[in-house]
């Protein structure tokens, strides 16, 4: 029978050279192989990576570069489409590393990506609306339909575009109210500033008024005055007396002008038109105010 002391004694003696034989079994150098080698295939598969990601960024911005030099395609749509072709470029580099870099590992990223597939659909329903600006707001400026600084009407809202993003579009209105507008929403674009602008200028007049000095004083107004807006196409067409929709008279003189020009013009020949008519002793009445809601 062993004494309390010599069983003290001899436990630990036997647990250590448990684990120096378990020790001894293991093929160290085999381990140490394996390793370094995954090592070195991830540190490859980095570097390979980050070349290709670095020579594509390079491809990509030489490309939008030769092409900002040879055509008129506005600069913000430009820089617009080249970040995104930049990100998209730069997470499916990151994507196949990732990968690359798992499957050394030994991790199944094929079963991962099945598990995640539940997540994936459901991540996606909930961002559709997300998706569906971003799409939307792809193909505005792929196609070059807006541009800053264009006078547009979004459905109900009008006034100047400010910027133009992949998820929202800004625009502001002649009060200085800046709409943010989600690109989904936009279903219909009226762009006022691609196209030469009309301008149809209305003098109220009376039954009674003298048309032919009118005419003779609107006259004589545009040859002073036309060849001081070359912005002006054409020759302005004097259409004469007509009719609005509650019955008025009007005469009216219609222009064709620069697009951005048309406000200014318009105030400027109103105003003329009108000293020129008290000048020739015509007195316009005002328009009439409709107070009816």
């Amino acid at each position: 029978m062993f004494s309390p002391v010599a069983l003290t004694i001899e436990t630990p003696t036997k647990q250590v050279s448990v684990w120096v034989k378990l020790a001894q079994k293991i093929d160290w150098q085999q381990i140490i192989i394996n390793i370094g080698g995954k090592i070195i295939e991830i540190i490859l598969f980095v570097l390979l990576f980050w070349v290709i990601d670095r020579l594509g960024k390079r491809l990509v911005h030489h490309l939008f570069l030769s092409n900002a030099s040879t055509s008129d395609t506005a600069n913000n749509r430009i820089s617009t489409i080249f970040t995104l072709t930049l990100n998209i470029y730069h997470y499916i580099i990151m994507f196949f590393g990732i990968y690359a870099v798992l499957s050394v590992l030994g991790v199944p990223v094929g079963t991962l990506i099945a598990s995640a597939g539940i997540f994936s659909v459901a991540l996606g329903l909930g961002a559709q609306g997300f998706v569906s600006d971003i799409v939307t707001g792809f193909f505005i400026l792929l196609e070059d339909q807006i541009d800053v600084g264009d006078s547009v009407k979004i459905e109900s809202i009008e006034g100047t575009v400010t910027a133009i993003g992949l998820r929202t579009t800004q625009v502001t209105s002649p009060d200085g109210t800046l709409n943010f507008i989600p690109n989904r929403k936009i279903l219909i674009i009226s762009n006022q500033s691609r196209n030469d602008m009309r301008v149809l200028i209305d003098l109220y007049i009376e039954p009674h008024t003298a048309i032919k000095t009118l005419t003779d004083a609107v006259q004589s107004t545009n040859t002073t005055l036309v060849p001081q807006y070359p912005d002006i196409i054409g020759e302005p067409d004097i259409q004469g007396v007509t009719t609005q929709s509650d019955g008025t008279l009007v005469f009216r003189v219609q222009f064709y002008v620069k697009n951005g020009m048309q406000y200014t013009i318009q105030r400027d020949f109103l105003a003329a038109y009108l000293a020129a008519a008290k000048a020739a002793g015509i007195n316009l009445p005002s328009p009439r105010l409709n107070l009816n809601h």
